[in-house]
């Protein structure tokens, strides 16, 4: 059965890349907004007895909401059944509790989008690279979660930035099995730098694991949100010799001017994210590479359906 998709308003480009690259038909959503901040949705597409993916992130209350109302309205028209596609999924800052009492906000969420109306056929959610992937376990009930990595394109990303003969190094030793398996697949050494902690708010680091003295560097990172980890890691392996640094993540979040405090350090040649974030989008430049995770996505899709 050909499904059809939907979107949140703010992932409305990547719903189309996805559409074109697998020529499903797209689904309408009739959107206003009344004086008071309230939201009108109407599902202006026939579907009943039809498959439906929704392509939204929880990139912030609203848009997780949006996501939520959408979907349990699909299922409540006759949806064949339903499938979530959220290439970033937020709340990465509070995904367990440090001290008691802390709401876990990214399990909190996860019930949340648990508890939407099951589908004839099932609900079932994809989630690209989780910051942490006991995350995908948040998920409650009859949905079936599916963790979708970025590998495929941040391997192509690596190789095309770094060549034959570079070094694959993280931002701190928490990442260092996911980017050492990366390193392992593409035949380079894997590098890591030490930190310790000053205080509650402050990191410095120590040293770096590996050689990197006249070397090619590219760092990776599940995510760049303002880049402070990025730019302290890229500061030692300059120090420690390294001959160029570019960096990849899958999840460009880049608030406010952060990618042009990261450009002004002088410290990368080239920032590579992907498209799984609507403020990466909207960035891209020569400087910000962004590439579409539309092709991974409905190669996904199309194995499950």
């Amino acid at each position: 059965m050909t499904p059809i998709v939907f979107s949140t308003r703010s992932y409305g480009y990547l719903a189309d890349r996805m559409v074109a690259r697998a020529s499903w038909p797209r689904g309408e959503v009739v959107r206003t907004e009344f004086p008071d901040g309230e939201r009108y949705q109407r599902i202006a597409t026939e579907i009943a007895d039809r498959d439906v993916i929704i392509v939204g992130g929880t990139i912030g209350e609203a848009d997780t909401l949006e996501l939520y109302d959408l979907a349990s309205s699909v299922v409540r028209a006759g949806a064949y059944r339903l499938t979530l596609v959220i290439p970033y999924f937020g709340y990465s800052t509070m995904e367990r509790a440090v001290r008691p009492g802390e709401v876990v906000t990214a399990k909190t969420r996860a019930r949340l989008l648990s508890s939407i109306p099951e589908a004839s056929r099932g609900n079932q959610v994809f989630l690209l690279d989780l910051h942490v992937a006991t995350i995908a376990h948040y998920f409650e009930g009859a949905i079936r979660p599916v963790h979708v990595y970025g590998k495929p394109i941040v391997m192509a990303a690596a190789r095309r930035l770094g060549g034959d003969d570079f070094v694959l190094a993280c931002t701190d030793a928490g990442r260092a099995k996911w980017v050492e398996s990366l390193a392992n697949d593409l035949g380079v050494p894997a590098a890591f730098v030490y930190k310790r902690r000053v205080d509650g708010a402050t990191t410095e680091v120590t040293g770096v694991s590996a050689q990197v003295s006249g070397k090619r560097v590219v760092i990776y990172d599940d995510m760049i949100r303002t880049g402070g980890s990025l730019i302290n890691a890229a500061r030692a392996y300059r120090d420690a010799g390294a001959a160029a640094i570019d960096a990849i993540a899958t999840h460009g979040v880049l608030p406010g001017d952060s990618i042009e405090k990261i450009r002004a350090t002088g410290l990368f040649g080239h920032i590579v994210v992907t498209d799984s974030h609507p403020r990466a989008n909207q960035q891209a430049s020569e400087f910000l590479e962004v590439e579409s995770v539309a092709p991974l996505l409905v190669d996904h899709l199309r194995d499950n359906h």
